[in-house]
């Protein structure tokens, strides 16, 4: 046995000689490494990863909009704004645009209990309404954070109420159902069981509730009851919540696509899958944003996507460096073009541009970026998971000018006025206040000072977001001096002016 091996190796260490001996068996050996050579490239282009998507064609089709305006103030004061549901609006853009809400800012409250807050709270009127993760529903007093009642709606939820026409639309993981709740006392008025989980968190429309469920539907129940309207099937689990614009809902499947779907019938429209990593599929978990006539998402390739609106044309695909699980926020502002927002697995914040994907800035946030982004003004905000803080950028430059010790999974809402900010189980109220000149270079948050400190010359006490020195170019330096000049020779004036009047004052005295 052992000569034959010896025997055969030989064969192969003399090529020649297994040609001339055993010619049969040397074009089978060849036939046999030609056809692995094939398979092989075969696996390799077929497991690759596909190249990013630029879709000339389809990037013409963009559609600008003109920024959004702030709400005009009353007598002097910034007027509150409801954010009734989860990213702000039915396209889920995230997008408030206000004015004055910037550092340094005052901690007002906090409220804190134990369970996680993986999804952010909603504001209407006045008040807070969230759901932790262990199921129980609350409403909290904006001004105070005082809790005005509590419910449990279940034992595992992962999104956020919508509040629509007074009244609170919930759905829940385990058990997976829908609730109706009163917003002023949590009760429930109805419940709806699912056929699977739901962590998508709902858009109301007229008398209609959409949603998506793990059991691969997106469903239309009615507001009045809870019966179902349809249940359009999709091509996977749905997790992400549904964007709603002109008729149509648009949300992403853990089967890979993103869909279009008739609001009224349940009808699906288009449906467009993703690239995939080459060796598997990506699955939409990320909300998805509706503006510019595109649909914007993540997806779990690590990539972000941008479609045509109207037929599910892939626009352009960018490549981040990990899971792009984030929801985007999507905005155009008076000092900022229409760009992405988005976080990723590999601890960076996107801006895109919204027309080509190209990329106007990005920045490190220090951590994984798990939920969802959100902007306020010209700020753009993202909660990071390693080191659990969150961070602000400015919108056109990328410039960090905010960061908070609070903050997991989803950062910000607002209510015109205020910041809340969420915590891994807690919401912080945050004011805007202005002891010094706004613009500062960077902003960090103190929460536990010990001591009085002070802030370009003025004192700043527990709770304030301390600004950062700003530093000067040579023409405010000049610019400074001659008033600093001015105001020591007006000084000097006063102080003759004020010391001729006490010499006459005394000669007249003396007569």
């Amino acid at each position: 046995m052992l000569s034959r091996l010896r025997s055969a190796l030989s064969l192969f260490v003399h090529p020649r000689r297994l040609w001339r001996e055993h010619r049969r068996w040397a074009i089978a050996l060849i036939a046999l490494v030609v056809i692995g050579v094939a398979a092989a490239v075969v696996v390799y282009e077929e497991l690759k990863r596909p190249g990013d998507v630029h879709n000339k064609t389809a990037i013409e089709h963009f559609k600008p909009e003109k920024p959004k305006e702030a709400p005009k103030p009353v007598r002097g004061k910034a007027r509150t704004v409801n954010w009734p549901m989860y990213g702000l609006n039915p396209q889920r853009t995230r997008y408030l645009p206000a004015k004055g809400i910037r550092p340094p800012f005052r901690k007002l409250w906090r409220y804190t209990e134990r369970p996680l807050l993986e999804f952010p709270p909603i504001y209407v009127g006045g008040v807070l309404y969230a759901v932790n993760n262990s199921g129980f529903a609350f409403a909290l007093d904006a001004k105070t954070g005082r809790k005005l009642w509590e419910h449990r709606i279940g034992e595992l939820n992962a999104s956020s109420p919508t509040y629509y026409k007074h009244r609170l639309y919930i759905v829940n993981l385990v058990p997976g159902h829908i609730v109706k709740l009163n917003p002023k006392n949590g009760k429930v008025i109805w419940k709806k069981r699912l056929p699977g989980r739901a962590e998508s968190s709902p858009v109301v429309k007229d008398r209609s509730v959409f949603f998506g469920c793990e059991d691969g539907k997106l469903y239309s129940v009615s507001t009045v009851n809870g019966h179902i309207r349809w249940a359009t099937q999709l091509s996977g689990p749905v997790k992400a919540a549904p964007a709603y614009y002109g008729g149509r809902l648009f949300v992403g499947d853990y089967g890979g696509s993103m869909n279009a779907v008739d609001a009224d019938t349940g009808k699906l429209i288009w449906s467009t899958g993703s690239l995939g990593t080459g060796i598997s599929g990506g699955q939409f978990y990320s909300t998805p944003a509706v503006a510019f006539g595109r649909v914007y998402a993540g997806n779990n390739d690590d990539r972000v996507y941008s479609f045509d609106m109207s037929n599910g044309e892939l626009a352009w695909t960018y490549s981040t460096g990990g899971y792009a699980y984030s929801a985007p926020t999507v905005a155009s502002t008076k000092h900022s073009p229409p760009t992405v927002y988005i976080g990723s697995f590999d601890g960076n914040i996107y801006a895109l541009d919204a027309k080509t994907g190209s990329v106007r800035w990005s920045r490190s946030t220090g951590g994984q970026v798990v939920g969802s982004l959100s902007a306020i003004g010209e700020i753009v905000y993202v909660a990071e998971f390693t080191n659990q803080r969150t961070i602000g950028y400015m919108m056109h430059s990328g410039r960090r000018v905010f960061s908070y010790p609070k903050g997991t999974y989803t950062p910000i809402i607002s209510d015109g006025q205020n910041l809340y900010v969420t915590g891994y189980s807690s919401i912080t109220a945050l004011e805007p206040i202005h002891p010094v000149e706004p613009g500062v270079a960077d902003a960090v948050v103190a929460p536990n000072f010990r001591y009085p400190q002070r802030a370009n010359g003025q004192a700043i006490s527990r709770g304030f977001v301390a600004p950062a020195v700003k530093r000067l170019t040579p023409a405010q330096r000049r610019r400074a001096a001659i008033r600093r000049k001015a105001r020591r020779a007006a000084a000097a004036a006063g102080a003759a002016r004020r010391a001729h009047r006490r010499e006459k004052a005394r000669r007249a005295g003396g007569r």
